[in-house]
């Protein structure tokens, strides 16, 4: 089996954390696989020192056409049994002929539009209603799969409070997210206002950090919010944290949610798309209406004073997250979805000949 990745994502975030951790985790079972990728991505450097073959000089040239040039001779090297293309952007540089000698995946993490993965033969999906969507867009029913991510978290010690500024004795509400519009950041640090004793810390970067940092210092809460930037110690923060929120107004899943239940520490979450299909109110999380900072804070509130309720949903969260959303278990419906797509080919190719 020999596998193209191509991820040409520009900078960090969920889909270049889950996509090279599957890369990863396929190299370990043995996958032969060639990865294109910018060489300025946050965790190109680990691929290759894993051993993976990386192509970025594919993304080097400023120009689409040419970035296209240089991937159809590189297919043509390669002779890839499958192309893997990690959103839309991979998918746009597809050329037509691929689907003719390889299977060409196009993986959605967002509602896309499907005609930038035209070239696309397969379609697959990180939540049941992103599968739904492609099959209300016209993709065959056999040609759209669902295939869930599963957390990047290392289980680390606790992060000193210390280090950031916060007392020992502060509740710590952390959100592990890009700091963008839709992300609802700016809800949350509204609800602190009623939340006095409460500290929060965002980690992670983005367009919005300016706006929220000033919206902080209006409201007089600023010095209770940490902005930590871009964390690779994320499971030390969430083991430190007594809360994870994902305040998102618009998330088609949230991967972060699978962080909080793969660390044992209770989410509270808004009811964007992703939180809405997964998260159940009081059973492994708590989940308000976006937008709605008086309904966060009284989720945040509830589960701060009430020790059942937070170890109840903290329990629960994590069994969840074992039954279905480990890298193991995760890892090897990709391994049976490549294996079954070959065997689909080879069938064909079988039928073709006869």
């Amino acid at each position: 089996m020999r596998i193209l990745h191509i991820m040409a994502g520009k900078g960090n975030g969920g889909a270049e954390l889950y996509s090279t951790d599957v890369m990863l985790s396929l190299h370990e079972a043995g996958v032969d696989q060639c990865v294109v990728m910018r060489e300025a991505a946050p965790r190109s450097p680990e691929l290759q020192a894993a051993g993976l073959r990386m192509a970025p000089e594919i993304l080097r040239g400023p120009f689409r056409p040419w970035q296209a040039l240089q991937l159809r001779r590189l297919i043509s090297r390669e002779q890839p049994d499958i192309i893997h293309c990690w959103m839309r952007r991979a998918a746009s540089l597809v050329p037509a002929s691929a689907g003719a000698g390889a299977a060409v995946i196009g993986w959605f993490g967002d509602y896309e539009e499907l005609p930038h993965f035209a070239h696309c033969t397969q379609f697959v999906g990180v939540t049941k209603d992103l599968v739904q969507h492609m099959l209300d867009n016209g993709v065959p029913a056999g040609r759209a799969a669902y295939i869930p991510t599963f957390p990047s978290v290392k289980d680390l010690p606790p992060l000193n409070r210390a280090e950031l500024d916060t007392p020992a004795g502060a509740r710590v509400l952390l959100t592990l997210s890009r700091l963008h519009a839709t992300k609802g950041l700016d809800t949350l640090i509204q609800s602190l206002a009623s939340l006095p004793e409460c500290y929060l810390w965002l980690a992670g970067d983005g367009p919005e950090r300016q706006n929220l940092e000033t919206l902080a210092t209006r409201l007089g809460v600023a010095a209770r919010v940490k902005f930590l930037g871009w964390r690779t110690d994320r499971g030390a923060l969430l083991r430190a944290a007594d809360i994870c929120v994902l305040p998102s107004r618009y998330e088609p899943f949230g991967t972060v949610i699978l962080d909080a239940w793969s660390m044992h520490t209770p989410l509270v979450a808004c009811a964007s798309d992703g939180p809405r299909a997964y998260v159940r109110d009081r059973e492994n999380g708590m989940i308000v209406p976006a937008d709605d900072q008086a309904a966060l804070a009284g989720a945040i509130r509830a589960v701060l004073d009430d020790d059942e309720l937070r170890r109840g949903i903290a329990a629960r969260g994590y069994a969840e997250y074992s039954a279905g959303f480990t890298r193991a278990a995760v890892t090897r419906q990709w391994l049976d979805y490549y294996k079954g797509l070959m065997a689909g080919r080879q069938t064909q190719a079988i039928l073709r000949a006869g």
